[in-house]
Parts: structure tokens; sequence; C-alpha cells
């Protein structure tokens, strides 16, 4: 058997011919085959995202809602498919917007949405200056954080000092600079740092707007400072909306929520620096996630390795999750949980998230490809580590019928980890690992100790066939695994996979 490489623009030739037997040489030679290896990364890894939020939205032209004003009587008072313009300026609300069928919701330049109190009041007690009577009643709390101990990140009601995200401790005696603590019990809050003299908030309100009516259109709006609860989102987003060209920031949970959204479009937002994740997506068939900026989320402490905290999260849902720009979340940065169907994700640019760059898990049918996965992975904390368990750029999760192809996996904790578990049934058969296709990707990995490969636990073994590798070009590969062993590139390819692959 001989292999050459022949170089060419954007790929290379491998040309394969068959082996001849010495034996009889009456025999004809088997046909050469040539076939094709990446050698430059996508398109994607040159693109370069364009503007996101407010300021690329069109100028407001409807019926005004000027700053101050309870926005949902005028809303109410117009007919359904009316567009308002919320004025410039902070628009504090006390309870959810809710829209009507066909109605826009924009903003003139500079409208914020807030669901934040200004606080006033302040007493000195100790070391510290508190008030009063400014938090809920006590209410049931749920969510996982890194902290699972004391678990900081299961109440809603954050606290900014001139804009300033505090970090909530769970103790009095915790109390330090740039920290608050709430005592429900006794309905008092507290910080360290004096407060005169500045602009002290409480987000307070749990929703900026509600999903009460189909085909609705938000955007050119900043919304900001929401007490939304663990899996819920500032912004809730029903079937056939609309949500282009806004900033989310700062919320609690989830930046933009869309649940139950079938065909549901996000575009060109910003989404940054929420408490647990920056878009979710949940039972929502046919959405199209593009071009958004998705960035610093999981700012209130959710468990990074494995509980919705980072960039986007869908679950039993399908559509399109292309061009955007995933960067620096404190977790996953795209991930498909629990079955998920008809997925494509294409051409984003995931880059330096904590937890893995991409997981499609228990779910089927999937297209991920043209990616640019890079540095993902390297957070810590817990159940974060280095092995293929824990993932790294690409992570494929007992999934069946699932494409990997023409992605650039570049310096993650791991290069790609596909894993089979015993994780039960689902709503289109068992979770199994099968079918998953690994195919013209460019792999980098120059840490040494950067693995690629196969695990699987002991009552779920890998089944013969269930995954292909070919086609691919890896530099600086030689830690792969399968079957529990860890292997060479020359054991890789003898144990079957990348037989038309190149290494370097």
């Amino acid at each position: 058997m001989r292999r050459g490489v022949v170089a060419a623009v954007g790929v290379a030739l491998l040309v394969v011919s068959g082996c001849s037997d010495s034996k009889d040489s009456s025999k004809p030679p088997q046909a050469t085959t040539t076939v094709t290896v990446p050698t430059a990364p996508p398109a994607a890894a040159a693109a370069v995202l364009g503007p996101t939020g407010p300021s690329t939205a069109k100028p407001c032209k409807g019926t005004a809602i000027p700053v101050g004003t309870d926005p949902q009587p005028i809303i109410d008072a117009a007919p359904p498919a009316t567009t308002f313009c919320l004025a410039k300026g902070i628009h504090r609300i006390t309870r959810p917007i809710e829209p009507r069928k066909g109605d826009t919701l924009a903003g003139d330049p500079g409208a914020i949405l807030s669901g934040s109190i200004r606080l006033s009041g302040w007493k000195r007690s100790a070391n510290a200056w508190v008030v009063r009577n400014v938090l809920p009643k006590a209410y049931p709390l749920k969510g996982q954080c890194e902290d699972d101990k004391t678990k900081p990140c299961q109440p809603g009601e954050q606290l900014f000092t001139d804009g300033k995200h505090l970090t909530r401790v769970m103790s009095l005696s915790q109390l330090k600079p740039g920290t608050f603590f709430g005592d429900y019990r006794t309905n008092a809050l507290y910080v360290a740092d004096n407060p005169d003299g500045h602009l002290v908030e409480m987000s307070r309100t749990q929703t900026a707007i509600d999903k009460t009516a189909d085909d609705v259109t938000v955007t050119g709006l900043t919304i900001e400072h929401f007490a939304s609860r663990p899996q819920a989102g500032a912004l809730q987003v029903g079937p056939g909306w609309k949500v282009t060209a806004n900033e989310v920031r700062w919320t609690h949970a989830v930046g933009i929520m869309v649940i139950e959204g079938d065909n549901a479009e996000l575009s060109r937002n910003t989404v940054a620096d929420n408490g647990q994740l920056g878009i979710g997506q949940y039972k929502s068939a046919g959405v199209k996630i593009t071009a958004n900026l998705v960035t610093r989320n999981n700012t209130d402490g959710f468990w990074i390795a494995d509980w919705e905290s980072g960039g986007i999260k869908s679950t039993r849902s399908s559509g399109e999750v292309s061009g955007n720009d995933v960067v620096a979340n404190r977790g996953i940065g795209i991930w498909s949980d629990i079955a998920e169907y008809d997925r494509r994700i294409s051409g984003n640019r995931i880059r330096d998230n904590a937890a893995d760059g991409i997981r499609y898990e228990i779910s089927y049918s999937a297209v991920i490809d043209q990616n640019v996965v890079e540095h993902n992975g390297f957070g810590t904390g817990r159940g974060s580590g280095g092995t293929l368990w824990d993932g790294g750029g690409i992570n494929v999760n007992t999934s069946a019928d699932v494409q990997v192809r023409g992605n650039l996996i570049k310096d993650n904790r791991n290069a790609l980890s596909i894993q089979s578990r015993t994780r039960g049934d689902g709503p289109r058969g068992t979770y199994v690992l099968r079918n998953v296709l690994v195919e013209g990707n460019l792999v980098v990995m120059t840490d040494a100790s950067a693995s690629l490969g196969v695990v699987e636990n002991k009552r779920s073994p890998t089944q013969p066939g269930a995954i292909t590798f070919r086609r691919n070009s890896y530099q600086g590969a030689d830690h792969f695994a399968y079957h529990g062993k860890t292997m060479t590139w020359s054991e890789w390819q003898q144990s079957g996979f990348d037989q038309d692959s190149v290494s370097s």
C-alpha cells in the first residue's frame, strides 16, 4: 500500500492505490482511489460577524410609548398588528409586556427596558449598609450551581451599583467589597460598599416581554436587569416571532428563551452577561438562530460543566444555529440536549467557552458543519476535567445520525469526544450511538495532552460500524482512544478509523 499527498487549494488529494498480490501476478491491481482532505479552515474562520444590537435596528415609526408610562394600557388600546415605539430612556416595568398577534415592539435609539428598581433609604449596620422591605417574599428555589453547597445561583434578584454587577454571598459574615447579601427571612438587603452618591438598582421584575401571541416582532431594544428564574428568560419568544437587533444583558437566568415557539427567528442580537444562559430553546420546531453575538453568559455561578449554563442550549427542538459568534461563556458554547432532531449547527465561531464548544447529547439527526471550534473546555470546577468524558471541542453523546464535517477543531482541551452511554429511551427510539460520520475536518492539537476518540461505558459498548472517521486532516495529533485504549495515529488507523485521512 502506498499513499501520496498532493497539495491543492483548501484540500489535499490523497492517492490510495490497491495492493497487488505478489503470489499471483496475473490478478489485476485494484483501482486507484483519490479522495480529498482539508488543508485550510472553513470560511467561518475568516468571516467577521457584522454589527449586532440596537445600533443596527431601523428607525421606529409607530405608536409612541413615553418613558414613565406603563406600556400595557397603550398596547391594549390599539388594534392588533400595531407598531409601538418605546422612547429613548429607561422604561422601568413592574409586570411583563403582553403583545397581541402581529404587534411590533421597537425602540427608539437609546430605549432601555429595565426590570430593576432604584434603592434608597440605606442605613449603616456595623460594617455594612442595609435597606429593608425591598425583597420579595421567599419563593421556591431551583437550579444547579457551581457551588452546590450554598447554592448562590438560585435566588433571582441581582444588585447593580452604577451599572456594575455585584456578586451574591450567602451570609452576612461573607460580605466584602463588590458583594451583596439578601436575607429573605428578615427582608433585608446588605452591601459592603457605601451606597451614598451611587445609583443602586435591584432587579425585581421577572419577565420583560411575555409570549402571549404569535407573530410578534421585537427590535431595537436594550433589555436588562430582569430577575428571571432559572431556565426562564427575560424575553420569552413564541411562534413566528422575529427578534432582531436587540441587546439582552444582565438578566438573572436566560436572556432570550424560545418556548413552544415554532418558526421563530433570532438574528443580529447581542446576548451578553446573563446570569445563566444566553439563548434557550424548548419544544420549538424550525427555529433559526443566526448572526448573534452570544458572550460572557453565566455571570451568576450556575454549574459550568453540566447544567444549562453558557451560550446557547436547545431541548426537544429543531432548526438552524448558524453564523453566530459564541465566545467566552462560562459553560457550553452550543448545546443540543434531549430529543433534538433535524438540527443544523453551521458556520459558527465558537471560542473560549469554559466547557464543550459544541455538545450534541441524547438526540437524533444533526449536521454539525463548517464551524470554527477553538480553545474550548479549559474551565475548572465541579465536574470539569481533562478526559474525553469531559469533552472539549465537539462532543457527540449517545446520539444517532450525526454528521460532523468540514469543521476547524483547534486547540481545545480535547478535540473530539464521541461518547456511548446508557441513557434510556426518547420519542424517536432508544438513545444510542449510531451512524455518526466524522468527515473532512481539520483538527489541530498543539497541546500534547489533548486527545480525540471514542469512550463508552460497560453497558453501552460501541457497536461495529456505528462511527466512521474519514478524509480528516490532523495536525499534532497522536493521542487517540477507542475501546478503553489509548492509541497512536498508526494504531488508530489499524483499528479501522481514518483510513483515507492524513496526519502531520
